[in-house]
Parts: C-alpha cells; sequence; structure tokens
C-alpha cells in the first residue's frame, strides 16, 4: 500500500474553488479507490496565497523538503486541480522534474491525464491554460488598481495619521503627531532627533514598534498629507523608498490633508539639500575594511557597531536610527587598543567564555530525519495490519526490523553528538587565541586579522561607559 500527501491550496478569489475539506474529501475519495494512504501528517495547506510563485508558500515548501529526502515518505502528491500545486508553468515544470528524479509523482484527482507522451502534454496545456489566466488576471487587478490612484481613491491600508472609514482616508489622533513631525523637521531638527523625541512621548508605528530615522523620513516624503494619492503599477519602487521613480503616479485625493503646502514644500526643499549634502556617504559606497567588521555589539542594544568615515569611528547602528538611546561612538584606534587589552586579560585567566559554536557542515547521514522515516513506517506497518493488509507474522517481523534499525540509528546518533561536540581544552585554546593576538599587533593586512579573529571570535560587546569590552569565543 502506498503513501500519499496531499496538497491544498485556497487563494484570495475563491469563487471558482472548493473548500479545503471538500479537496481533501475529493483527495481521499480518489486514494481509496487507488488503494493509497493519505495520512493526516502528510495533508499541506497554504490559505489564501497565490501560486504565482513558491517563495511565501509555507506549506508547500515544506511539502517539497520532505519529498526531496532520500527517504522521502510519501510517492505521490495530490492536488484538487494541477492550478492548486503552481500557475507558474516554468516552476511547475522544475519542481515537477526534481520530484520525478525523487519518484515522487504529481497527481490531479479532478483533471486525469494518461502516462507518455501525449499524458504529458495535456498537461504542460492545462498548465500553460492556468498561467495564461493568472497573467490575465494579473494584469485586470494592475489596470483596475491605476484607475482607482488616477481618481485618487486610497489602494492600501491607510498611512499613520489616517483611518480608512467608508473606503475614505480619515485623519485619526495621530494626525497631530505628524503635524509636529513636519513643523520640527521645517525648524531645523534631523530625523534622528525628532524620531527619539517621539518615541519617548509614547508614539509608536501601525506595527507597535519605535519610530527610527526612516519612519520619519517616509512621512516627511509621503504626498497623502497634502492630500494626495501615490501608487506605483510596479510596486516595488515605492516600497524601496524611491520616491522620484518615473513609474509613481501622484494624483489628488479625495480625502482631508494634514499638512499645508507651503510647510510641505518647505521640507521637501530640505530634503533635497540635505540628500545632496550627504550623498557621497550613502552605503552605494563601498565600506572600508576595519578591524572586528561585523563583530562588535553595542552593549545597551544588541546591534552591530558599523563605521562612520566621516570622523574614523563607529557607532551603534541603531542609536544612529533613533532606536537606541546610549551613544556607542568609538574611535577606531581606541576600539583596537581596546579589544587587545582584552584578549590579554582573557588569556591571563583562561576563562574564554564560548557562545554557541557556528553551525557545521550537514553530516554524510541525517540521523533525526532517518529516525524518523523509520518511525513512520513502524505507524504503516502496524496501519497494513489493522487494515487486514498484513498477517500478525508479518507484523511481527517487520517491526521487529524496524525497532532494530531505529535502535542502531540512535547509537550513532549519540555517537556523532559526542564527536561534534568536544570539550574545551583551555591551554590548548589558549595557544589559538594567543596566535591570533599575534597577528592583531603586527602589520599584517586589516583583511588577514579579520581572518584571524573570525577563527575564534563569535562576537564582541563593547560598553561605552566603562569603556569595556567582553567577547564570546568559539572552538
Amino acid at each position: 500500500m502506498k503513501t500519499a500527501a496531499a496538497y491544498i491550496r485556497v487563494s484570495d478569489n475563491r469563487q471558482d474553488e472548493y473548500s479545503p475539506s471538500s479537496q481533501l474529501k475529493l483527495i481521499r475519495e480518489h486514494a481509496k479507490k487507488n488503494d493509497v494512504i493519505v495520512p493526516d501528517e502528510y495533508v499541506f495547506y497554504d490559505d489564501g496565497i497565490s501560486a504565482k510563485s513558491a517563495k511565501k508558500r509555507t506549506a508547500f515548501n515544506n511539502m517539497i523538503a520532505l519529498a526531496k529526502d532520500k527517504e522521502h515518505p510519501f510517492d505521490i502528491i495530490y492536488v484538487w486541480k494541477f492550478s492548486r500545486f503552481a500557475r507558474n508553468q516554468e516552476e511547475s515544470i522544475v519542481y515537477k522534474s526534481l520530484l520525478k528524479k525523487k519518484g515522487v509523482q504529481v497527481v490531479s484527482v479532478s483533471e486525469p491525464v494518461s502516462d507518455g507522451a501525449f499524458g504529458s502534454l495535456i498537461e504542460r496545456i492545462i498548465e500553460w491554460m492556468d498561467e495564461y489566466y493568472l497573467i490575465r488576471l494579473s494584469g485586470e487587478v494592475t489596470r483596475g488598481m491605476t484607475e482607482k490612484a488616477t481618481r485618487g481613491e486610497p489602494l492600501s491600508i491607510p498611512p499613520f495619521g489616517y483611518d480608512m472609514i467608508n473606503k475614505r482616508l480619515v485623519p485619526n489622533k495621530d494626525a497631530q503627531t505628524v503635524k509636529t513631525i513636519f513643523q520640527k523637521y521645517t525648524e531645523g531638527k534631523k530625523e534622528r532627533e525628532i524620531a527619539v523625541e517621539c518615541g519617548n512621548e509614547g508614539v509608536r508605528t501601525r506595527r507597535g514598534n519605535l519610530p527610527d530615522n526612516r519612519f520619519i523620513n517616509y512621512i516627511l516624503n509621503n504626498p497623502v498629507y497634502i492630500g494626495k494619492i501615490r501608487w506605483s503599477p510596479k510596486d516595488k519602487a515605492a516600497s524601496r523608498r524611491r520616491f522620484d521613480d518615473n513609474s509613481i503616479i501622484v494624483s489628488q485625493g479625495n480625502h482631508e490633508p494634514i499638512i499645508d503646502r507651503q510647510t510641505w514644500e518647505t521640507a521637501q526643499k530640505m530634503l533635497k539639500q540635505q540628500k545632496k549634502t550627504y550623498s557621497k556617504y550613502q552605503r552605494n559606497a563601498t565600506p572600508a575594511n576595519w578591524l572586528l567588521k561585523g563583530k562588535v555589539r553595542c552593549s545597551n542594544c544588541g546591534s552591530t557597531l558599523v563605521l562612520n568615515k566621516q570622523n574614523n569611528s563607529v557607532q551603534c547602528h541603531a542609536y544612529a536610527k533613533g532606536l537606541c538611546k546610549i551613544s556607542h561612538s568609538v574611535t577606531l584606534n581606541k576600539l583596537e587598543k581596546a579589544f587587545i587589552t582584552a584578549l590579554e586579560r582573557y588569556l591571563s585567566t583562561l576563562d574564554f567564555p564560548l557562545a554557541p559554536a557556528p553551525a557545521k557542515p550537514v553530516p554524510e547521514k541525517n540521523y533525526e530525519k532517518l529516525i524518523a522515516a523509520e518511525k513512520r513506517k513502524l505507524e504503516r506497518c502496524k496501519e497494513a495490519y489493522l487494515n487486514g493488509v498484513d498477517s500478525i507474522k508479518e507484523y511481527k517481523a517487520n517491526k521487529e526490523k524496524l525497532e532494530r534499525t531505529v535502535a542502531e540509528l540512535e547509537k550513532g546518533k549519540k555517537q556523532e553528538e559526542k564527536a561534534r561536540n568536544p570539550k574545551l581544552n583551555k591551554k590548548e585554546f589558549a595557544k589559538k587565541v594567543n596566535s591570533v593576538l599575534n597577528v592583531v599587533k603586527s602589520d599584517a593586512p586589516i583583511e588577514i586579522k579579520n581572518e584571524a579573529i573570525n577563527t575564534i571570535i563569535s562576537n564582541v560587546t563593547y560598553n561605552k561607559k566603562n569603556e569595556h569590552i567582553s567577547i564570546l569565543f568559539y572552538i
């Protein structure tokens, strides 16, 4: 008796779809007729997700991962229609080819196709029609949204400072905060400073987070606050904050503005001047290498310390955005000296705090999966006996064989864990730390020093108050 998985997907547009329970019922009826079992643990369900791409389909990806395993627990994937599996023909072919190599077949219970070349052709035609439907639907949706945007109708969730009432944007209690942000910015305050003040006053974003400089910048650039609607048919242009992208549509809205035109124009001039002044320090420039790059953490919030090339120092990334309230600015020279002092301190005490070891290469045998696969076989063995497929004698023999295999795998797992988690030999590790210290003190290039540091150090925490450095090592 074969074992199968069931993949059930319901999109946002459900008018032409069976409910999840109906899809599963049809799948199980088909499986029963063909003497196939569909256990509950192999029913995978994605709700309200498009089949255009597999990236966001969590259940689908979990199912494919199981099917790709050497000891895959099922040989068939049942779907109600091929469109449930994918509407993107290229993606569908890739996944089906991959599954075929693993001996796993995708079967539509409502679209039976024959074996052989003709059946494959019919399946491709069905997939092409599904993809064509999706492309047409996407085009119709884009055209409809573009039309709404040109009429000044809101197209997404209401921005900060507005509520959506009867499909119309209406200012709420946060509108005063928006006015305050524009006022403070036009008076000369920096975005980070405004963000900190807003956070101290209890302001939170729609997601409940503390305001940061990106939040302030987005508000200052959003024409919705002067009564406009902004939308991009590409969508990504706006989400990436390319406010001057040519594809963006800005039209007169039908809602009440929060900011007057004069204040808006003043803010826009200041934003353009700010962008022009600091353009040479933007992130598209290649960051210079420095000792401990990516390793140093802020003792207050845990964020990474990043380079400020203007004054050859580093600062807490969250502080620069307005999320951390304690500055951790320190010159590179001072930080390097403090790091060397800390290494010497740890060598004198032989007390090396260990962080969890970095991920190691996947072993030849994945014992967890192998043991789980054998235990699933035990369950299927029991089901075969209860369903009258196997006799008590056959069940006993199969059970004993599988239990011996499980015991052997568990023994191998324990031996591997012991080999992969050796105990720290402090004296031997001290020799390694000392060799890294010698490299750091040498005239070697920064890249070589960082490479040496990466062999023993997980992360470094810098405490600005007492200028103290603590280190977490790994073996």
